[in-house]
This record gives C-alpha cells, structure tokens and sequence, in this order.
C-alpha cells in the first residue's frame, strides 16, 4: 500500500497535541467542505484531511500510525506481522491484503464522528464540525463575583443553497461561572455553528474583559482599593470602615502608617474557580485637609514650632 503523511495533509508536526490537530481539522475542513469551496481539488482534498482526521484524533489509531514509521507519501510500504498483533488489529486478516492506508485503519476501528454519513436528501455528504465564535463579554466585578448569565448578539455566518456565505443576527446565551478574570478566554462547548451533514457543532471562545469599576481595581483574583486616611489618622492610629463586595467592614490603620503602605484583606477578593478568594489590598492615601478653620491652622502651625521631624534629611 501507499504511504500517507496524515501530519503533513493536516499541515501539523508529529508532535502536535490533540488540541492543535483539531484545530487545524477545523480550519481545513471549513475551507475545502465540498458544499460551500470554490477549490478545484475540493472534494478530494476533503476526503484526505477527513482521512487524515479520523486516524490521528483517536490516541490508539495514532499510536499505531506513528509505529508503522517515516516514509515518503506515494512510497510503497506493508505494516509488519508484529504490529497487527501489538495493536490488536480486527479481524486477523493478512494485512499485506489490503491496497489503501484508510482501509487498513477502518478495520483498525470504528470511524469517528467526523466521517462520511448521508445527506437528509439520501446522498452521500460529508459531516463537517460547525465553526467557532469568538466573542468579547464586558463584565463588572459583580458579575464576575457572583457569577452571571449574558446575552451575546453576535453576525454569525451562514452558507446559502448557492454556496456563498452570508452573515446573520444571532443571540447567544451564556453561563459565565464565578471566578473569571480579566483577560481570561474561556471556550463553551457546543455554543458555536452547526455542523453541516450531522458534523458536530463548533465552540464558542469568550474572552473577559472586565469594565471599570469607582472603587476597587482588579488584578487575577486579588482587588486593590485606595484608602483615603487624614495625617492624624495616619499618625496616631485609627480604625476606619472600607467597602468590600460582600458590604462594609473595619479595618485597623496602625499608627506611624505611610502613604502607600498596604493593608490586606485576606478573602475579600474575587471568587477562584478551586474554590476560596484572592485578597483585598487596601493602599493607604494620606489626604490634606484644603479648608482649614483659623483654630486648626493655629494647632498647626504650633505643630510645625514643636515637631522635630525632618522628612528632608536624607537630602543633606
């Protein structure tokens, strides 16, 4: 029989995982599905990356296309009597019998899902796996908090009787679990194009962006606030009440604290998909007042005759 490179027609190196082989089936397939491409070689060309499909997707039929070895496409080449029995091959027929690669690996196993089934109007057609939507889902940290249910509206693409693709309104609704960050792409099985022929629908890739929020800043799980405190407060020490998600809490600002400094929260942040949440930084801002009465500026200004503090001293 012929030899055949499946990695070569999928335009795959050997080592590609099965994410990266399907991916590439996807994208081939859309392009040369005899129902809808304009190539010359279409319907052939269909028939190898189908082939090529149905034999690397599944992890044994693989790992016995990678056993039979290197060869040059079109080179002669028989399977040897060892590798019928190791892969346990169907049948226990002399496999220098058989003329094609694709025959021999039909008896290897059954065809998958991506194979050739027959049209609603009794002809034989090609399944074809539907395509992919990828879409941007603007969150707030609520929803991102508590989980929410979002509707997409989306221009989906459609193939019409003649074989040309127009594009059409359509509404998608959506589970998006707790727990997602900003910047996270998130894939919803099933939720993309139909297949064509009884092909498996495609998948819907939402990526997350998070909108602004007046309080708090997002990082991964964690949350950041900026924390106003007055220059007594910062000083003398203070317990002060701050906004979380989950409502208001106290948190102790110790004296001698800095502008900057950072005061943890530990589990006030986002939800983490294991489980638990990230933390709630509070960032401390020492505020002046701008509006003073003539009995503060006078305490003040007895502050600034009594104070020996030199925030300048380093400079010399």
């Amino acid at each position: 029989m012929k030899y055949k490179d499946y990695y070569e027609i999928l335009g795959v190196p050997r080592e590609a995982s099965q994410d990266d082989i399907k991916k590439a089936y996807r994208k081939l397939a859309r392009k040369y599905h005899p129902d809808v491409s304009k190539e010359k070689d279409a319907e052939e060309r269909f028939k190898e990356i189908n082939e090529a499909h149905q034999t690397l997707s599944e992890p044994e039929k693989r790992s016995a296309y990678d056993q039979l070895g290197r060869h040059r496409p079109g080179e002669e080449f028989r399977p040897p009597p060892e590798w019928g029995r190791e892969f346990r091959f169907e049948g226990g027929a002399d496999l220098n019998d058989f003329i094609d690669l694709s025959e021999l690996f039909e008896r290897f196993g059954a065809g998958s899902p991506g194979g050739r089934r027959r049209g609603r109007d009794g002809q034989r057609g090609f399944a074809m796996p539907g395509q992919d939507y990828e879409v941007t889902a603007h969150l707030t940290l609520e929803e991102v908090d508590h989980g929410a249910e979002v509707t997409l509206e989306i221009s989906a693409p459609q193939p019409t009787p003649d074989g040309t693709v127009r594009r059409v309104p359509k509404t998608i609704r959506v589970r998006v679990p707790k727990g997602a960050t900003d910047g996270q792409r998130l894939r919803v099985p099933g939720k993309g194009g139909p297949g064509v022929n009884g092909g498996p629908s495609g998948d819907l890739y939402l990526n997350i962006v998070l909108r602004p929020h007046p309080l708090f800043k997002a990082s991964g799980h964690d949350l950041y606030l900026e924390l106003p405190v007055t220059p007594w407060e910062a000083v003398l020490g203070a317990e002060v009440e701050v906004p979380t998600l989950a409502g208001r809490v106290k948190v102790t600002v110790r004296p001698g604290s800095r502008a900057g400094q950072k005061l943890r929260l530990a589990g006030r942040g986002l939800p983490t998909p294991k489980g638990g949440h990230g933390d709630l930084y509070c960032v401390l801002q020492v505020e002046t007042p701008t509006a003073l009465s003539e009995r503060e500026k006078q305490l003040y200004a007895e502050l600034a005759k009594l104070s020996t503090f030199n925030p300048r001293g380093h400079l010399g």
